[in-house]
């Protein structure tokens, strides 16, 4: 039970750091030169998080939504080898994590 946990808090940590070099990549892809106007600006792995946690609380606030709307009875809290979570919340991070993935194969579909 303990090594599962282990496997799954590695896998997570894994995925966590290539969604965030993903969203590296594609900040400076889409970022102008703004040293010539002689702002400061926070770094590249700043705005990766800043970006991972906003995508994730805006997919919270839309399934809470949903599911209100919906009315659907979800548990509180589920329990994942001696991990206890919240499934809403898991879900969100998951797809804010894959999101950055889902982009690149999106984009790489529309140039064929």
């Amino acid at each position: 039970m303990f090594t599962g946990t282990v496997i799954i808090t590695i896998i997570t940590f894994l995925l966590l750091f290539l969604s965030i070099r993903e969203r590296v990549r594609l900040t400076r892809y889409r970022e102008k030169d703004w040293d010539v106007i002689g702002e400061g600006k926070s770094s590249p792995l700043s705005r990766a998080l800043t970006s991972l946690v906003g995508t994730a609380g805006g997919i919270y606030l839309s399934v809470i939504l949903l599911i209100t709307f919906l009315e659907f009875q979800i548990p509180e809290r589920i329990d994942i080898g001696v991990v206890r979570i919240e499934p809403i919340a898991a879900i969100s991070i998951i797809l804010a994590i894959l999101q950055p993935f889902i982009l690149r194969v999106i984009e790489s579909r529309k140039r064929l």
